[in-house]
């Protein structure tokens, strides 16, 4: 292919809807750079889209359709995928087929199978992955508002005097926006920030107070704060009265929360909490942002409305500066909510329990009928498919298998439906292997629409790179199949540009600003139009020009009686489900350099180097207790389920809980898929799951023998009881541990590397029984096939180093011996652990340079480059540079 042109498109990641700059070269490489035009981020990157040029490749891409395991045309698997499902809804009615679909769609992609599933099929068995991020905010704004609003801009982070975060690590799931609020702290030092999060996350670099309250004990915090604001006359009582309702009840409920029974629901001390209520409304200018720390809650809606009510109790919305504001976790999940991609929603943001919404809706799609009540939110659709209730079902764009709460069980199920169609990217999934059709579905860089970011901000996803093989685009798919049920005019879109076009006239249909989403304004979009869309915010209304905007600052809200609406939300702590000896609170979540379930981010080395296996975050009081140690294998435990990870003591967490990463999957580890142990406890407004609150058990697993290993192929977890891989560059890394010692340790080494050290590879073994080491490296000529280390230990081996060795040439016995030994000599540099992805930039590297008198991040960054892309990295060099401060101080 010849080289393309630089293409303005959007990262793919998170809420925050970073532009970027892609171009693709005459060789297939994509190169990414930050869009110092785009609105949400005016050039800066994370770490994630600063590799997105690495994850374009097709190694393990889905390619062609298939049907039971074989390669099938479009047609057949379409065909095949009509007749399942109109035979379902034959025989058992429309409720017996169901959509899960995700944040990752494009909005034309969720617009086509909202229309589809609610207006054509007559189910509203449509439900994403969005639930398990975003539900408990849509419930919140819904009751406080009337509508799912989210008020402010990111420009309201660095206009804030007071910038409160709950529930969020902005630094690694935001980073962009931490980026953007780091600069406005350290141009206004008189700004303050407060954390409030249960873990000393990354984020408490730039707080000021961290708050590290018991779990889901955040709504007796804020209800406590109503009532301080109240009792100190804080209250702006005229603003109240006139655009308000409900302020009584729910300050009647909030009243019962004095200082010190806030202290003992969230174990906080009266002064903390004191100082956060005096920072709070001493301040004008507040923002307090929240995210999945909130929302994924079994009291998660009543944690919004808490923080809501302090906003609306002291008029301080909708205005520069102010407000509550929702950080929304994936890349378009508010276009989801937008087109109706939730179950209990319509399309543009109209109710599907309210008939003038349906009839509109109907009227508009030329409908034959319309979902006329909810469908199965998330997790009671898999418990309908469990149960057989739902006879067909398709997923498309998300990996339930993994991330959903009961893991295990949702996986069951799948397996046993009776048809499922999995549109997917990649060929390999814990979900896409219980297919019976497999769709292959177009990437990023290859498929063409919009999202829209937690700002309301819609920006164009271009593509710039061909589609491979026979894959499609989402909303094609799904096109099709509705022309094959009989509805071609209805799905007779060529272009995405049309769909957009239709997804704008729906919302300013019969609307009059009765509605808040409204994009009137395109609602005739012409092809070279869409194509040349700029990023705006909506509403953007027939007839008027892009503008940023706010809501609600006039007091106008979209309740039948036009004013906001307090809710009396009751603080329901779970510090119980924390108990004696081995029982925990387990919190789930994302880690800075990883996506998801890693199908994207799993594909770049770059990413792995920092963190390249599942982990359990455990204070060292609780691990001291449970003989457990740094590094050691852990257990963790739920009924019948477990997983296996590292463990990883540290004083960031809260004596009581634990922390594991959401991302591994079967693909990537033995036994990471987290969620299996997360009961599936909803939200009852929202439906929801708990994945931040979940009960186990923690115990050390014993293991014989601890392993490290390097292969140019991937390598084979032979009789591992823990393993987990991952991508370097030149190969892959292999963590493993054995719960009993094998006969020949150094042939169970040897067999790590398959095929490729055969019987013409070189090799050479260290074998120390009595140690406990045993170590074998083997070699084609001057190239390392593979490297693998055994101890009875957790093996001491330097693993940036080690991986590098596979693109190092290694004519000489010293080098050899080097691979061996697992450290480079006295004379040659170690980067030692990734703290740095962007730039690969080691702890050594950090370390030498505050040796060398670089005191502060900015002049190691300076020395180094490290911290001076993404800086979500920051505060783990401010930490290396402490630590080398005290000891040359000594």
């Amino acid at each position: 292919m010849s080289p393309s042109a630089p293409v303005r498109t959007t990262c793919p990641y998170c809420g925050v809807g970073c532009g970027v700059i892609a171009q693709a070269s005459a060789d297939s490489a994509v190169t990414v750079r930050g869009d110092p035009a785009h609105p949400a981020n005016f050039g800066r990157l994370c770490s994630k889209g600063s590799a997105l040029g690495e994850t374009t490749d097709l190694d393990g891409r889905l390619l062609y359709p298939e049907i039971s395991g074989r390669r099938a045309d479009w047609d057949e698997a379409l065909d095949l995928v009509t007749a399942k499902f109109g035979e379902a809804i034959r025989e058992h009615g429309p409720n017996s087929v169901a959509f899960y679909v995700s944040g990752q769609f494009l909005t034309e992609d969720y617009y086509v199978a909202n229309k589809l599933m609610k207006g054509f099929i007559g189910s509203a068995n449509i439900d994403t992955n969005s639930r398990l991020c975003m539900a408990s905010s849509v419930a919140g704004h819904r009751r406080a508002f009337g509508s799912d609003t989210v008020p402010g801009t990111y420009e309201d982070f660095e206009l804030a005097d007071t910038v409160v975060l709950v529930g969020s690590n902005l630094a690694w799931c935001h980073p962009v926006l931490n980026q953007r609020l780091a600069a406005a702290k350290a141009e206004r030092p008189r700004m303050r920030v407060v954390l409030i999060d249960p873990r000393r996350t990354r984020t408490a670099d730039i707080a000021d107070l961290h708050l590290a309250l018991a779990p889901d004990s955040d709504v007796a915090l804020f209800a406590g704060l109503l009532a301080w604001l109240d009792a100190h006359d804080r209250v702006d009582r005229a603003w109240v009265l006139q655009h308000t309702t409900g302020f009584a009840e729910a300050l009647h409920e909030a009243r019962t929360w004095t200082i010190a029974a806030v202290a003992t629901a969230t174990g906080l001390r009266e002064s903390e909490i004191e100082a956060f209520y005096r920072l709070w409304s001493g301040s004008r200018k507040s923002v307090t942002a929240y995210s999945q720390g909130v929302n994924q809650s079994a009291v998660g809606t009543d944690k919004v409305n808490a923080i809501i009510n302090c906003h609306l109790a002291t008029a301080r919305i909708g205005r520069p500066g102010m407000g509550p504001f929702s950080l929304t976790g994936q890349p378009n999940a508010m276009g989801g909510r937008e087109a109706g991609g939730l179950a209990n929603m319509l399309a543009a943001h109209m109710e599907i329990e309210n008939p003038e919404h349906r009839d509109r809706v109907r009227r508009f799609w030329n409908a034959p009928r319309i979902a006329d009540k909810p469908g199965l939110k998330a997790v009671d659709l898999f418990r309908a498919v469990a149960d057989g209730r739902i006879k067909a079902l398709w997923i498309m764009a998300t990996n339930p298998a993994v991330s959903m709460p009961e893991a295990g069980a949702v996986e069951a199920a799948i397996a046993a439906c009776p048809f499922v169609v999995v549109s997917d990217v990649v060929s390999e999934t814990d979900t896409l292997r219980h297919a019976h059709v497999k769709l292959p579905s177009l990437a990023w860089g290859e498929k063409d629409g919009t999202v829209t970011n937690s700002e309301r901000r819609v920006s164009r996803q271009r593509a710039f790179l061909p589609a491979p093989g026979e894959a499609k685009a989402d909303w094609w798919q799904l096109a099709q199949v509705g022309r094959r049920m009989g509805f071609a005019d209805a799905f007779a879109w060529t272009d995405p540009a049309a769909v957009f076009a239709e997804h704008a006239a729906l919302s300013t249909f019969e609307n009059d600003g009765a509605r808040d989403f409204d994009l009137g304004a395109y609602a005739d979009i012409a092809l070279a139009d869409y194509a040349a869309l700029a990023p705006f915010q909506w509403p953007q209304k027939a007839g008027q020009k892009p503008n940023e905007t706010r809501f609600f600052g006039d007091g106008e809200f979209y309740t039948p009686d036009r004013r906001a609406h307090f809710v009396a939300a009751k603080p329901t702590p779970v510090a119980a489900l924390a108990g004696p000896a081995r029982r925990f609170i387990l919190n789930t979540g994302r880690i800075r350099d990883h996506w998801h379930t890693m199908t994207r981010t799993g594909k770049t080395a770059r990413l792995s180097a920092h963190i390249a296996e599942p982990f359990c975050e455990i204070h060292p009081a609780d691990a001291g207790r449970l003989g457990i140690a740094d590094a050691d294998i852990v257990r963790l435990s739920a009924g019948r389920s477990f997983i296996l990870v590292r463990a990883q003591l540290s004083q960031s967490q809260r004596p009581g809980s634990l922390f594991v990463p959401m991302h591994w999957s079967d693909q990537h580890a033995s036994h990471g898929r987290v969620d299996r142990l997360v009961a599936a406890d909803t939200d009852p407004v929202s439906g929801q799951p708990a994945l931040k609150a979940a009960s186990v058990e923690l115990a050390r697993a014993p293991m014989a023998l601890y392993g490290f290993a390097v292969s140019a192929q991937m390598p084979l977890p032979e009789k591992c009881d823990y393993w987990a891989r991952a991508m370097t560059d030149g190969g892959w890394r292999m963590e493993f541990a054995l719960a009993s010692a094998p006969v020949d340790p150094v042939a169970s080494l040897r067999a790590m590397f398959g095929e490729t050290a055969g019987a013409a590879a070189e090799s050479i073994v260290y074998a120390d029984a009595k140690a406990g080491n045993w170590r074998i490296a083997a070699f084609d000529g001057p190239r390392l096939l593979g490297a693998a280390y055994l101890s009875t230990r957790p093996v001491a081996v330097s693993r940036s180093w080690a991986c590098a060795q596979l693109q190092t040439g290694h004519e000489t016995v010293a080098a050899r011996n080097r691979l061996l030994a697992g450290r480079p000599g006295a004379d040659l540099p170690d980067k030692g652990a990734i703290v740095c992805a962007c730039m690969s930039i080691g702890v050594n590297d950090i370390a030498a340079a505050a040796r060398r008198g670089c005191h502060t991040v900015d002049a190691v960054g300076l020395a180094t480059s490290a911290g001076t892309n993404c800086g979500s990295c920051r505060a783990e060099i401010a930490e290396i540079v402490e630590v080398h401060r005290l000891i040359a101080a000594e």
